[in-house]
């Protein structure tokens, strides 16, 4: 069977409309551009293929404006999708039994957990489109425009495997398969998912289909240490949160949404990338379950800047208040 019918086949039968990408519809603008191009003979006799003109009308002026469109709601109803099903494991106390309650897993972490398999399910199978139709597309055209869509849609952050609620998603599999939360009957939400400790230097690796990799490095490049009390950047980029707000240029009172939009991330130096970033916090509690004497000897030093820090912060609001 096709990968198209397949992907039609499993949009069809979602219980919910979800977002997704027009794989079908974007085929016939593709092959409307070959054919449009070999009647207007755009076609060059030495190789014997057809080629449209650049830029060409048809798919600089449909295909891509509608495949970033797409792209952009799939992304955005993983993100969310993810972050209410996170949101639940996480949350605790009273405010635990109402979201319970409300959600249609009624505490149940097997249904839980086969919440988030279809979720890691769709963000797959969309990507998969993705780059289908973007192999198509250069292979029509002879050119590598489409690979170049791709790296655009990742300076964009609307690339889904590079959202950081996927690396949750990962963080919160292990969390649950390591504890008596799950049963042995639940459904695994990856295959082939682990974190790696080689040699002190953690990282994640998660084989999941159609040759797709994902291998997620969790060493902080400003300390050069495993990442503590994570949080990713909208670039993508994994760094300690004490680290980031160092690198943005806050205290960590101010937080990283105070940070200076020009202010650029350390290792791809991209501007803008702190108001967005995301804690995360399942990774958290993997890594300090992993690694529990590096994090305790973290945590003791990190508690100590934390004081110093939130100690100049409160001596200088109240010097600005006395007016001196």
């Amino acid at each position: 069977m096709k990968f198209s019918q397949i992907y039609q086949e499993y949009m069809q039968v979602q219980d919910e409309k979800l977002p997704g990408v027009d794989f079908k519809n974007l085929k016939k603008l593709l092959e409307k551009c070959r054919r449009d191009c070999e009647a207007h003979k755009c076609f060059n006799e030495s190789l014997g293929i057809g080629t449209c003109p650049d830029p060409c009308p048809v798919c600089d002026g449909t295909f891509f404006p509608s495949l970033l469109n797409e792209m952009s709601a799939v992304v955005g109803c993983f993100n969310e999708q993810a972050k209410k099903l996170l949101e639940l494991h996480l949350a605790s106390g009273f405010k635990k039994y109402f979201i319970w309650f409300k959600s249609k897993l009624q505490g149940n972490h097997t249904a839980l957990v086969q919440e988030g398999k279809d979720m890691v399910t769709y963000a797959l199978i969309n990507a998969i489109a993705i780059r289908k139709i973007l192999k198509k597309y250069d292979k029509i055209h002879y050119c590598k425009k489409g690979q170049a869509f791709k790296s655009q849609a990742q300076s964009m952050h609307i690339e889904i495997l590079q959202s950081p609620w996927l690396c949750e998603l990962m963080a919160l599999y292990i969390n649950i398969r390591e504890t008596s939360e799950m049963s042995t009957k639940a459904p695994a939400l990856f295959d082939g998912c682990s974190l790696i400790l080689k040699d002190g230097n953690p990282s994640f690796t998660c084989e999941l289909c159609d040759s797709v990799n994902l291998d997620i490095d969790l060493t902080c490049s400003v300390c050069l240490e495993t990442v503590f009390d994570p949080v990713s950047l909208t670039c993508g980029h994994i760094f300690c949160y004490m680290c980031a707000c160092s690198a943005a240029s806050v205290t960590i009172v101010d937080g990283l949404k105070a940070a200076d939009p020009k202010e650029k991330c350390p290792l791809c130096r991209e501007a803008g990338v702190y108001e967005g970033s995301v804690h995360l916090e399942e990774l958290n509690n993997l890594l300090s379950r992993s690694c529990p004497e590096y994090w305790e000897q973290r945590r003791q030093t990190e508690r100590m800047e934390r004081i110093r820090q939130a100690k100049e912060h409160w001596e200088s609001q109240c010097r600005a208040f006395m007016g001196v």
